[in-house]
């Protein structure tokens, strides 16, 4: 069952089709797919021009893959580990302290949509241990890994654990007037 998203404004397509499906096919992505989605997610707009961000990844079946594989959390190890690739995307708070979080997150975004746009499917998770992340990837502490995304090819929604199927849909979005204030925000939120 997939959701039909709609819009009330003229926006691109790929907004409303691209999603974090959870069902990946089990094949690792080329170094040459993974070096596209990082080239593409470097353009992305940065306060002062920081570039505060790195991803760090792991092809499926690489040498580093099993290391990576123990920063998901356990419910996310349940279907990410079928995915191409994980990258751990990482922030610099040295390079900077107020915005390296926002940028980090634009970044991803970017990656998203090139992702899509390559006929690859992302969904990033919270849900991880920043200790493992930073005991596998050796970080310095001004290092901040901010989310693990898998990213692969979609696979069929049966893949996935009885459980989680039903949770294989693109999800709504709040209604446009709930998001957009013209002027103070107080009296509309």
């Amino acid at each position: 069952m997939t959701l039909s998203r709609q819009t009330t404004t003229p926006i691109q397509p790929q907004f409303l089709e691209r999603m974090s499906p959870r069902a990946f096919v089990p094949e690792a992505l080329t170094t040459a797919q993974l070096e596209q989605l990082v080239d593409a997610a470097r353009w992305a707009p940065s306060a002062s021009n920081k570039q505060p961000w790195h991803f760090a990844y792991a092809l499926r079946g690489d040498a580093h893959w099993e290391a990576f594989s123990n920063i998901p959390n356990e419910f996310n190890r349940r279907w990410c580990l079928n995915a191409g690739a994980l990258i751990v995307l990482l922030s610099d708070k040295q390079a900077s302290a107020a915005k390296h979080s926002f940028d980090a997150g634009c970044a991803w975004g970017y990656l998203a949509l090139e992702a899509h746009a390559m006929g690859l499917a992302t969904h990033a998770m919270g849900g991880f241990s920043a200790d493992e992340a930073g005991a596998v990837l050796g970080l310095p502490e001004h290092l901040v890994p901010e989310v693990v995304i898998a990213v692969g090819r979609r696979a069929d929604a049966s893949t996935l654990p009885e459980d989680l199927r039903e949770r294989e849909i693109a999800s709504p979005r709040k209604p446009l007037e709930q998001v957009l204030s013209a002027g103070a925000v107080a009296a509309q939120v």
